[in-house]
């Protein structure tokens, strides 16, 4: 028993609950473990072990609160533990003992951070059990206190998500965020050739674009989110010089789902830059590749998002053979006075030579990191250094700026 303990500790939430039921399903010697949890008048098998039995017990079946012993325990009508429910005439007389039949019964109440009951851990058998006692009741309340406490955790993940899916919801509803565009600078010119659009928010509470992509694909609305401000972002074209190429992100489920041919339909795709990013980690870079590729065949570029950052950031740029690679602001910050930075980038932009791609180095702030990547051989980089994010109003007039300066 003292290993099931352990093993229970160290499960996940899911799977430590399953586990206490046959645990102590079998620690006790009874045929029936199970969860039950209270919806209005009825009580809903959510965890069952009756290996078996799945005819008689399964998850999902549902029994009125007035039929089964719930209530009645919970009242003090009838006890935690039933060696033999023979010995209660409340008990006796009810169907459900003589129906399934339960000869040995133990249950008790699994309690929500509040205190208050919200189903029963249950333990059964169709035979008396005359050996089943006290001890064996607190070994029983036990594993349900540790049920109890990873279902409230479950429970409070749930209505995390789903507050978090209301406020995404609530942005999606309310059109409340807009578009920004960061100038990308080619250092053999003068004038920005590329923008990234960006995405900023408008609602309360006050969190950052990456922290709100997190929730809302992990709440379950993360491709409609980003598929509606690559809506709005693709806006920019009708009003931007013919020259000038786009930038966004998607991440890899907003690919695979299939949405990006519609939304593409009307937008200059030979000017058009998605750059991967990754909010959950790919699964099969198979699907991935085979959905951009008809992308590039409609003249899509490709590019990756935060190589150098981390894992996933690499293990993009050798699956997709991306036509861009943009490093990471963390190997750019100081990469004039770090040596190992320096290594870091100069074996990218080596590996984007040799794979045919070009690099962007991201979050330039200094006139230094800006000389030393030129002299590793970017050949393109944005940052706040080179331009900050504005609106489209602002950036049409920095293009009509630098054109001008150009041509002077």
């Amino acid at each position: 028993m003292q290993k099931s303990l352990s093993s229970l500790v160290g499960a996940g939430s899911d799977e430590s609950v399953k586990l206490a039921l046959a645990s102590i399903r079998k620690h006790l010697g009874m045929e029936v473990a199970y969860i039950s949890e209270f919806v209005g008048n009825d009580s809903v098998f959510a965890e069952v072990d009756a290996p078996g039995l799945e005819a008689l017990i399964k998850v999902g079946d549902v029994r009125s609160l007035d039929d089964v012993y719930c209530r009645h325990i919970l009242a003090g009508r009838l006890p935690e533990l039933m060696a033999d429910t023979a010995d209660y005439e409340l008990a006796r007389s009810m169907p459900i003992t003589r129906d399934v039949p339960i000869g040995a019964h133990m249950s008790v109440p699994l309690k929500g951070k509040d205190g208050i009951p919200f189903g029963m851990f249950c333990c059964l058998s169709p035979s008396p059990n005359k050996t089943l006692n006290d001890r064996d009741l607190k070994m029983m309340k036990i594993f349900a206190d540790m049920a109890a406490s990873q279902i409230n955790d479950r429970k409070e993940r749930e209505r995390e998500a789903q507050d978090r899916r209301a406020l995404v919801e609530q942005v999606l509803a309310q059109d409340a965020f807009k578009i920004v565009y960061q100038p990308i600078v080619a250092f053999n010119s003068s004038r920005p050739t590329w923008l990234e659009a960006l995405c900023r928010f408008t609602v309360e509470p006050y969190r950052s674009p990456d922290q709100w992509f997190k929730d809302a694909f992990e709440s379950g609305c993360g491709v409609a989110l980003e598929l509606a401000v690559l809506e709005k972002a693709f806006e920019a074209f009708r009003h931007l010089p013919g020259d000038i190429y786009l930038s966004l992100n998607a991440a890899p489920q907003t690919i695979l789902s299939g949405e990006l041919p519609r939304v593409l339909a009307n937008v200059p795709k030979d000017r058009l830059v998605l750059e991967i990013t990754e909010h959950a980690p790919v699964a099969d870079y198979t699907a991935l590749a085979a959905a951009i590729a008809p992308l590039r065949q409609a003249g899509v570029r490709i590019a990756v998002d935060d190589a150098g950052a981390g894992y996933s950031g690499l293990q993009h740029v050798l699956s997709l053979s991306p036509d861009l690679i943009k490093l990471d602001m963390s190997l750019t910050r100081d990469v004039d006075t770090d040596q190992a930075r320096q290594a870091l980038a100069a074996a990218l932009i080596y590996f984007a030579i040799k794979t045919d791609c070009v690099i962007i180095a991201e979050g330039v702030e200094t006139q230094a990191e800006l000389d030393t990547l030129r002299a590793l051989g970017v050949p393109l980089a944005q940052g706040y250094y080179l331009g900050r994010p504005q609106d489209l109003a602002a950036t049409q007039e920095l293009l009509r700026d630098s054109r001008q300066r150009e041509s002077a």
